[in-house]
């Protein structure tokens, strides 16, 4: 078996990758398209008195969006994590980072992923693989990712297709449920946990029952597929066409979650790429949505594109909410139904 690339360098692909190479799904869809708003032709309000404020992890967010874990430990990364803060500190939405693991294991890569300067207020989640509970992380490796970044919250993500199309990829998966039950009550944040873009169906909320996470990112299929960077990124090509298809589509994710954690705060993330997508997702029970890949191309501009971009989403998602006459996110709930 060949080594593993350095990591440093396999974070410098993905991005080049994720850029220039076509990584979305190509069968497998949202299953957003499969609904539609419960559109009103009297709402009984006025667009201006649309609020889209959502409290989320112990932060008032100006609207229901983070934006989602992309990149971090090379010198493009840095680029654009400091874009993409400087656009959620101006908007006052949520910003997910990379995974970290690259900056515990390389010193020289903490730099990229130290953007709370740039972003003193936002809400700032950080990011570490779930697996590494099984390669001798712990308690002490999760302060640390917190704290040498200023999070609010940590997010671990469990993506054991990413992993498997991995050069050396980590994939052992074993008790981790029960790894997280003695864990998560000795951290003294908020935690969640999530996928990486190949979704979280009703069996494995079910076996996250009675934790206590903070809120739920479910992830789901038909944005970018995270195998199929994967096999562009080790073979330059599609090895295995069926297997970078595989996942859970997001909107069916989302209401299986729902379903199965009725209480417990859901992301949407997977593909959202407009605010027809935004507000469908808030109508089937999420409580803030995130975008990826999208705001890569913009935070290479600058700050001014990811802010312009985002704005551009949320216009669409306060209209689409006036339209079905919602004056907030949480008033959207319900108002959807299934095409037939």
């Amino acid at each position: 078996m060949k080594e593993p690339p350095d990591i440093q360098k396999r974070k410098r692909k993905h991005l080049e990758v994720c850029l220039s190479e076509p990584v979305e799904y190509t069968r497998t869809t949202t299953g957003f398209e499969r609904y539609r708003l419960r559109y009103r032709a009297l709402p009984e309000l006025s667009l201006e008195e649309v609020d889209l404020t959502t409290p989320f992890l112990g932060k008032t967010l100006r609207a229901p969006f983070l934006i989602g874990a992309m990149t971090g430990g090379e010198a493009q990364g840095a680029r654009i994590n400091r874009a993409l803060a400087q656009a959620a500190e101006a908007l006052g939405v949520g910003m997910m980072l990379g995974s970290q693991r690259v900056m515990l294991e390389r010193p020289q890569a903490r730099a990229s992923f130290q953007v709370r300067a740039f972003a003193p207020t936002a809400l700032l989640v950080g990011n570490l693989g779930l697996a590494q509970l099984n390669r001798g992380y712990g308690k002490a490796e999760l302060e640390e990712a917190v704290a040498l970044v200023g999070a609010d919250a940590l997010a671990l993500h469990a993506n054991p297709l990413q992993e498997a199309l991995q050069l050396g990829g980590d994939t052992d998966f074993r008790g981790l449920v029960a790894k997280l039950q003695r864990l998560l009550p000795q951290l003294p944040f908020p935690v969640l946990l999530k996928e990486v873009g190949h979704g979280i169906g009703r069996e494995v909320a079910g076996m996250l029952a009675g934790l206590p996470l903070a809120a739920l990112d479910v992830a789901g299929a038909g944005g970018t597929s995270w195998a199929r960077v994967e096999e562009l990124v080790h073979h330059g090509r599609i090895v295995h066409p069926e297997l970078v298809e595989l996942g859970l589509p997001t909107a069916e994710a989302l209401v299986e979650c729902r379903e199965t954690l009725p209480h417990l705060p859901l992301i949407a993330s997977g593909g959202i790429r407009t605010g027809i997508d935004a507000a469908k997702a808030l109508a089937l029970g999420a409580q803030a949505v995130a975008v990826a890949r999208p705001l890569l191309a913009p935070a290479l501009e600058g700050p001014e594109a990811v802010v312009a971009w985002i704005q551009a989403f949320l216009h669409e998602l306060r209209v689409a909410l006036y339209t079905i006459g919602a004056r907030t996110p949480a008033e959207a709930l319900g108002r959807i139904e299934r095409v037939k």
